[in-house]
C-alpha cells in the first residue's frame, strides 16, 4: 500500500455517484423534512406522561398528518429477486427465537439488497482495506453482515445508504475480533491499541513533523485501515454534526470495552449491576444512533441531544446487546477462557443454576424492552416532529433488525437446552 499523505486516505473506491450529503431543501425527502424548523416541544417537566398503548401504535405505524405521508418507515419497492438471489433466501436456515423473549417479528430482508451488499462489503474488506486473510472468510461470509444491515435498516433510500453502515459494523467488529476477542486480541495493552484505532475516527492534529507518522499508522493494522475507509466514507455521506455524534459513541464503546479488559486481567466477576453499566457502554449504540445518517435526512443536533432521547438510544443499545448476550451464550461457553455475558454474571453473583440465571437474564432483556417502547412512545408523543418520529422509528426498526438477524444467524448461534 503507497504511503499516505499528510492528511488521512480518503475512500478509494467510492460508491457510485448519487449518495447525498447532508439534506437540505432538494433533499432526498424533499420539503417535508422541512416542517423539522418548528420549534422543539418544552423539554419534559416532572409531571409524568401517561403512556398508552395509542403512542406506542403510533411510534410503530408511523407519524401521522398532513405532509408526513413519505416519513413511514417503510423499505422502498423491492427490486424482484433473481432466481438465484431467491432461491437463496428460501433456503436459508430458520432459527428459533428464545423462547420467553420478547421481541417483534419482521419479513426477511429484501433479498436483492442482501446479495448486493454482501457483493460489495466483500469486494470492500478484500481490496480496499485488506481485512483478513484467507482463512477468515467462512468466518466473513458466516456472519451474513448483508442480511445483518438490510434487515436493520429498512428505510434506507439506496443501497449506497446501507454501505454506510456496513462498512461500519464490519470495522467495529474487525477491532473488536483483533483487539479484544478471538483473533489474537487480549486485555494486556487494550487501551494503548483503543486510542491510537480511534484517531482513525477522531483525526489527531499535531505538528508538521509527526502528522506524516500519525496519517502512516493508519494502515498499520486491519482495525485502523478498516476503521479509517468507513469513517471516510461516512464523513462524505454525512454532516459534520452526525459525524461528531457517532465518534462521541465510539468513544463511549471503547470505554466499554476497556472496563470488561479490566475485569479480565483481575479475573473479577463484577456485580449484575456493575455488568450492565459496563453493558450500557460495551453495546450496539454506535449502529442505531446514525439510522438517520443511513436513512439520508438528520435528526438536528438539539433534538438528538434531549435527555429523554438519550434514554431511548441508551435502552435501545441496552436491550440489544443483552439479545446478543443471550444468543452467543453457548458460543461463549465453548470458547477458551471465561467469557462474561449476563448468564453467567447472574449465576455467579446470585447464586443461580446456568438455566436459572439464563431465564433471569431473559426478564432483564423483556423489562428493558418495555422501558424502551414506553419510552419511545412517550417521546413521540411529546416532541411529534417529523425527524424524532422517523428517527425513533429508525431505532424500532433496528432493534427488531438486531433481534431477526441473531435469531437466524444458524452458522453463529445456539440455544442451549434450557427448555
Amino acid at each position: 500500500m503507497p504511503p499516505p499523505e499528510p492528511t488521512p486516505p480518503q475512500p478509494s473506491r467510492p460508491d457510485p455517484p448519487g449518495l447525498p450529503g447532508p439534506p437540505d431543501a432538494g433533499s432526498l425527502f424533499g420539503p417535508q423534512v422541512l416542517a423539522d424548523a418548528a420549534p422543539p416541544a418544552a423539554p419534559p417537566t416532572d409531571t409524568e406522561v401517561p403512556f398508552t398503548h395509542g403512542d406506542l401504535d403510533r411510534l410503530l405505524s408511523g407519524p401521522t398528518g398532513l405532509g408526513t405521508a413519505g416519513l413511514r418507515l417503510a423499505p422502498p419497492p423491492a427490486e424482484p429477486p433473481t432466481q438465484a438471489a431467491a432461491e437463496r433466501a428460501a433456503d436459508a436456515p430458520r432459527g428459533r427465537p428464545v423462547p420467553g423473549l420478547y421481541h417483534h417479528q419482521v419479513p426477511d430482508p429484501d433479498p436483492v439488497r442482501v446479495e448486493e451488499v454482501s457483493r460489495r462489503i466483500k469486494a470492500w474488506a478484500l481490496d480496499e482495506v485488506d481485512l483478513y486473510p484467507d482463512d477468515w472468510e467462512e468466518e466473513f461470509d458466516g456472519f451474513s453482515v448483508g442480511s445483518y444491515m438490510v434487515g436493520c435498516h429498512p428505510d434506507a433510500p439506496t443501497v449506497d445508504h446501507v454501505m454506510i453502515a456496513t462498512r461500519l459494523m464490519v470495522a467495529e467488529n474487525a477491532l473488536d475480533d483483533c483487539y479484544c476477542e478471538d483473533h489474537g486480541g487480549s486485555p494486556v495493552g487494550l487501551g494503548s491499541r483503543l486510542l491510537l484505532a480511534h484517531t482513525a475516527l477522531d483525526p489527531l492534529y499535531t505538528t508538521a513533523e509527526y502528522q506524516p507518522r500519525w496519517a502512516s499508522s493508519l494502515h498499520a493494522d486491519a482495525p485502523r485501515r478498516a476503521y479509517t475507509s468507513a469513517m471516510a466514507y461516512f464523513v462524505e455521506a454525512g454532516s459534520a454534526s452526525q459525524a461528531d455524534r457517532y465518534r462521541h459513541d465510539m468513544a463511549r464503546l471503547h470505554m466499554g470495552y476497556l472496563a470488561e479488559a479490566a475485569w479480565a486481567e483481575q479475573d473479577h466477576v463484577p456485580e449484575v449491576w456493575e455488568y450492565l453499566a459496563m453493558r450500557q457502554f460495551n453495546n450496539f449504540r454506535p449502529c442505531p444512533t446514525i439510522t438517520d445518517t443511513v436513512g439520508g435526512y438528520e435528526l438536528p443536533a438539539d433534538l438528538h441531544a434531549r435527555p429523554d432521547m438519550q434514554k431511548v438510544i441508551a435502552l435501545a443499545g441496552n436491550a440489544t446487546t443483552i439479545v446478543n448476550d443471550l444468543y452467543s451464550y453457548t458460543k461463549e461457553l465453548d470458547a477458551p477462557g471465561r467469557h462474561l455475558n449476563l448468564p453467567v454474571v447472574i449465576a455467579e453473583r446470585e447464586d443461580l443454576s446456568e438455566r436459572e440465571a439464563y431465564l433471569k437474564a431473559v426478564e432483564v432483556h423483556n423489562d428493558l424492552m418495555h422501558a424502551f417502547e414506553s419510552e419511545a412512545a412517550e417521546l413521540a408523543a411529546a416532541c411529534p416532529l417529523p425527524s424524532v418520529q422517523r428517527f425513533l422509528r429508525g431505532v424500532a426498526a433496528w432493534v427488531d433488525g438486531n433481534h431477526h438477524w441473531h435469531q437466524n444467524n444458524t452458522y453463529r448461534y445456539s440455544l442451549p437446552d434450557f427448555w
